[in-house]
């Protein structure tokens, strides 16, 4: 059998230098996963492992267990002889990671060593800016590079309207558009899918990522679905997989997300709310509370339409659930501080 080159798996050389500190072991890429069971594969094909004791062990947070995308190194280099047993995990360059799904802020990995993430929302009722603003703090976060793809562009008669209302909140990222019906749009994707580049596919379900994915591989690798009565979709992806390309990238789909939870995600915050970040230092005090102050930059932002009041409570909205999984007892803190400042503020302007 001829072995495989994992280079065009990804497997950087920065990656292979790390591995050689395990000569005793094997490495390979983790393909999907379900239920404590990883689909890998490396030089010597695919095959099936779980983790070690040992790994299971030591490994405290849910959010440091290998997942779809990551780079492992194995006791063997095939499956011959039964499952293999990953001990370690490679560093990652980019992890996307979301809140899990409920009141739980436990976090959870969707996807690991992505190049890109397309942010795939469609043009009808799914198209929701403040959601956008979610995935685009999560995404810079990951380290990943996001791209937006508009989908069913054939469904809007206020195309241009759509992108220039999409370019205000993402801001410096590529905004792209896709139909299926009048197939448009899906060469402009291949750009990021170049031999060992990843991509990762987020977005509501039905807004069509199953259909650009066998659009994208030449097959008929997932069923799609009809948009339901109500305009929303149906689930069509029920687990993250990634699927290697003819041209020789690599895309990894995951399950129709309406609930994304925010993390701590400092970074991604300052990158997706720049235009915001602007305003605030411009005000006149340094602990301005943006409500009733002179010389506030939000204020007079929104006066003169700089800044929209909708992207300045989005931008409060999303600080508010950062802030609260990052530190919770402090967030309570600075928030009855806060509206300590603000009742200060407006007795003495009764006084005035």
């Amino acid at each position: 059998m001829s072995r495989i080159d994992l280079d065009g798996y990804g497997l950087s050389a920065s990656l292979r230098l790390e591995a050689a500190q395990y000569p005793e072991l094997f490495v390979a890429r983790i393909l999907s996963q379900s239920k404590g069971i990883y689909r890998i594969i490396s030089e010597q094909g695919e095959f099936f492992a779980e983790l070690s004791g040992r790994l299971r062990y030591e490994t405290i947070e849910a959010a440091n267990f290998p997942a779809v995308g990551d780079f492992v190194m194995l006791d063997r280099p095939s499956g011959d002889q039964g499952h293999g047993i990953i001990h370690h995990q490679l560093t990652r360059k980019s992890v996307f990671i979301r809140k899990a799904a409920g009141s739980s802020s436990q976090a959870q990995v969707i996807a690991a060593n992505i190049d890109s993430i397309f942010i795939c929302m469609s043009v009808n009722n799914d198209f929701n800016l403040r959601r956008l603003e979610r995935y685009l703090s999560l995404v810079w976060e990951s380290g990943a590079t996001p791209v937006v793809v508009l989908t069913k562009i054939d469904l809007t008669d206020d195309l241009l309207a759509k992108c220039r209302a999409a370019a205000a909140i993402a801001i410096g990222v590529d905004i792209l558009g896709i139909s299926t019906l009048q197939n448009e749009g899906f060469q402009d994707l291949m750009a990021y899918l170049s031999a060992g580049q990843t991509v990762a596919l987020l977005g509501s379900s039905g807004v069509g990522k199953s259909t650009l994915i066998n659009w994208l591989s030449g097959t008929q690798l997932f069923n799609t679905q009809m948009i339901r009565n109500d305009d929303r979709g149906r689930h069509t992806t029920t687990r993250r997989e990634l699927i290697r390309l003819a041209d020789g990238g690599m895309l990894i789909d995951t399950p129709g997300m309406r609930e994304i939870g925010m993390l701590d995600v400092n970074t991604g915050f300052d990158q997706t709310f720049r235009d915001v970040e602007t305003h605030l230092n411009s005000c006149r005090f340094r602990n301005c509370t943006h409500t009733n102050e002179p010389g506030c930059g939000i204020a007079t932002a929104i006066k003169t339409g700089q800044l929209s009041a909708q992207r300045w409570q989005a931008y409060q909205k999303l600080t508010d659930e950062n802030d609260y999984f990052e530190n919770k007892a402090a967030f309570l803190k600075k928030k009855k501080e806060k509206f300590y400042q603000i009742a200060c503020a407006n007795r003495n302007n009764k006084k005035q």
